[in-house]
């Protein structure tokens, strides 16, 4: 069965007025719409266009409480667990917007969620409590795939060799001031130098520079900040400065976030530009916010969120320096795995979803053509899926029925649909379980 679903996107404040509407081809609502939510999270739950299709549920979160065997399939109705009583669908898919930096933020495992659920339903911290950081007992990996031409971001901590470079290059700007100040600098150096230098660094920025007595931060923020501001005007008359990208970053940041500890904490991160077509994978632990930028988002379907500067938001220090982890690695690309022309899959190291992404265009030589000489692509579902049309438009048949789809429009795909055909031209994103095959 395919149920045509919709959403109101949500108008954080951080969302863009103009990308969304653009994208789905709808009149801007005039507000930020910063991440629309296709999927059956109780926080924003996709509506139902027809809900006679559905039993009359005028939710997906409703439909499937009420029709699990069919809406989700045999395998996935008899999956509540993990402190629910519930089946659920196990991914929530996403269009987000940002005109503005996101926290950096990180998620938890499986492990972590579950344990930190449950001590806060036994401590009686509501769920909606604004200092609640486990809200669902689920962790919450994620991937993005750009959909704007650049999508930037931070992710995963810089290796410690890279920081002092860095700071080197900031000490040399500022013993080129009138008024140099090297003991700024020197005071987040000097948290460096331990056993665990991106953890004690990171745990000194945020306890001591969101309290009363953030006097050391505070000062540290505004040199960094000011340096950062010089090298940038030294590039822009066309000086070499190595680390241009992180100085960038500062002042975009500072000019959002005046005085937050989390735009030196940047310094420690990497900082990437994805392509249109490129993707991340975020696993549990990874610190990281999106910069700028249009993209498709796919996730397990929870809220669990811990942040770690960038907002005015509650920040539990303890729990986040448990939950990030401090390891240097490369940037988390995600390759999509080619399945066949026009079919890859964006396959993640987690058994809860997958994302797919189906492109067609009539003057490529290796289409596979319907009789009717339409290009036509086919996936093979393993679980139930969610497909998004962001441009063109598609006749997709399953295994018991048929829809249409255009650009800007969503279904939800019952799995005893099987094997879906693709005929049309453009571009859909379908998110389902693992494994899909073509």
């Amino acid at each position: 069965m395919f149920v045509g679903i919709t959403n109101t996107p949500r108008n954080y404040a951080w969302g863009s007025t103009s990308h969304i509407a653009e994208l789905l081809g709808r009149e801007p609502s005039g507000a930020p719409e910063a991440e629309l939510w296709l999927g059956a999270h109780a926080g924003s739950p996709a509506r139902i266009i027809d809900p006679s299709l559905a039993g009359g549920a005028g939710t997906l979160d409703a439909w499937i409480a009420a029709s699990p065997d069919l809406a989700l399939g045999s395998e996935y109705a008899g999956a509540a667990g993990g402190g629910e009583s519930q089946p659920r669908l196990p991914f929530l898919l996403k269009v987000l917007a940002a005109a503005h930096p996101l926290s950096l933020q990180a998620h938890p495992s499986p492990e972590r969620a579950r344990a930190g659920f449950e001590l806060e339903n036994e401590a009686g911290i509501p769920l909606d409590a604004p200092d609640r950081n486990y809200r669902d007992p689920y962790h919450k990996p994620e991937l993005i795939v750009a959909l704007s031409d650049r999508l930037e971001a931070l992710c995963g901590f810089r290796d410690p060799d890279t920081i002092r470079a860095i700071l080197e290059e900031l000490r040399a700007l500022d013993a080129a001031t009138d008024d140099p100040q090297p003991a700024a600098l020197g005071a987040l150096e000097s948290r460096l130098t331990g056993a665990d230098p991106l953890r004690d660094a990171v745990d000194w920025l945020l306890r001591d520079g969101r309290g009363e007595d953030s006097g050391e931060v505070a000062w540290l923020i505004q040199r960094v900040v000011t340096l950062a501001r010089q090298a940038v005007y030294l590039a822009e008359g066309g000086a070499t400065v190595d680390f241009l990208p992180a100085f960038v970053t500062v002042g975009e940041l500072a000019a959002h976030y005046p005085g937050d500890p989390g735009i030196v904490i940047s310094l420690l991160v990497n900082r990437v530009s994805l392509k249109r077509g490129e993707a991340l994978y975020l696993p549990a632990g990874n610190i990281h916010a999106y910069l700028d930028g249009l993209g498709v988002e796919l996730m397990t379907a929870s809220d669990n969120v811990l942040r770690g500067g960038l907002t005015p938001k509650h920040i539990d220090v303890d729990e986040l320096l448990d939950v990030l982890d401090f390891t240097p690695l490369p940037v988390p690309y995600l390759p999509s795995v080619p399945m066949s022309p026009g079919v890859s899959v964006f396959r993640p190291d987690v058994p809860d979803f997958e994302l797919v992404r189906i492109v067609s265009s009539p003057d490529r030589t290796d289409e596979s053509p319907s009789a009717a000489g339409v290009p036509m692509r086919q996936v093979t579902l393993a679980g139930p899926g969610i497909m998004l049309c962001t441009s063109g438009r598609f006749l997709v048949a399953g295994g018991k029925s048929s829809a249409e789809l255009k650009r800007g429009e969503a279904a939800y795909i019952t799995p005893d649909e099987g094997t879906l055909t693709f005929a049309g031209a453009g571009e859909v994103f379908l998110a389902t379980t693992a494994s899909v095959s073509a």
